[in-house]
């Protein structure tokens, strides 16, 4: 069994037996706690579940797309298979309809999630800034990735969850600490911390440096209810959990803005990935 997958489980009974309801904008109410915090080393294994099936692809497109591509363009993302974000697409008129809200984002916007994300990140250049404070400052306590600007919130179709990344070089170690303000356990966790350790070990790739420590922060940590019996189908499945597959990050590419972030994604793998196979979820928006 993964260590990850221990602290996942142990996180799902801990809400399970001590969250408390809470109503949210959603309309599905939670059981949730405040406040929870995970530590991996990053470099010994790498965190991504085997209770259910999690997938590189996912995550890491999704990354690119932020990070690399520095895009809001929906998309672009399913032409590579991933459709996380097709609900909360911008339609044709500008207007955002698949919660309820009928938000007028503008039309310059349809077809994508507005100013949120990718939009942040090509604005205010990250990871440009990151990188190049790594290399030529890495003793550095300010060198914080911060994707939560409200100035831009208004033409957002949601602001951001997993909202600020601190990058912290020790020796030749590189370090990051995560921070979510709201946390879906049961479809958002294990895409996220799967997402943020493949973003640490490609950072200290191109910076030349090992992967070491992620930091997980987590505030507005819940359950949605009506997943609760999937998320007690994956406790069930403890005792079956696999070993932790190893992360693959191809040697050659020194540059973050070449790692390949086409629908084979060539230059990240899994290898000796073993799951237990998919728990399906319906996403709240």
């Amino acid at each position: 069994m993964s260590k990850w997958d221990n602290m996942y489980l142990d996180l799902c009974e801990k809400i399970l037996n001590e969250g408390k309801l809470h109503h949210n904008r959603t309309g599905d109410d939670t059981l949730r706690i405040l406040g929870h915090n995970f530590e991996f080393n990053v470099g010994e294994e790498f965190p991504i579940l085997s209770v259910k099936q999690v997938g590189i692809k996912g995550p890491v497109i999704e990354l690119l797309w932020i990070y690399q591509k520095q895009s809001i363009d929906v998309s672009w993302l399913r032409e590579r298979g991933v459709t996380i974000w097709d609900e909360w697409e911008v339609d044709a008129d500008g207007i955002y309809r698949q919660d309820g809200s009928y938000r007028n984002i503008g039309k310059e916007f349809a077809g994508t999630i507005g100013t949120a994300y990718g939009y942040i990140a090509k604005k205010f250049q990250w990871p440009q800034k990151t990188i190049e404070e790594i290399k030529n400052n890495p003793n550095s306590r300010r060198n914080i990735i911060d994707l939560w600007q409200p100035a831009y919130f208004d033409t957002a179709v949601l602001p951001p969850c997993v909202y600020s990344s601190q990058f912290i070089v020790d020796g030749d170690t590189l370090h990051i600490r995560v921070t979510q303000r709201s946390c879906d356990v049961g479809l958002g966790l294990p895409y996220n911390v799967t997402q943020y350790a493949a973003f640490l070990c490609m950072i200290a790739q191109v910076t030349g440096l090992k992967p070491g420590k992620m930091l997980y922060q987590i505030t507005d940590t819940h359950i949605y209810c009506k997943h609760i019996p999937q998320i007690k189908k994956l406790i069930e499945r403890r005792e079956q959990a696999k070993p932790a597959p190893k992360l693959w990050v191809n040697p050659e590419i020194k540059d973050f803005f070449q790692f390949d972030n086409s629908r084979e994604l060539k230059d990240i793998k899994l290898i000796g990935y073993e799951h237990l196979g998919k728990v399906p979820m319906e996403v709240s928006i």
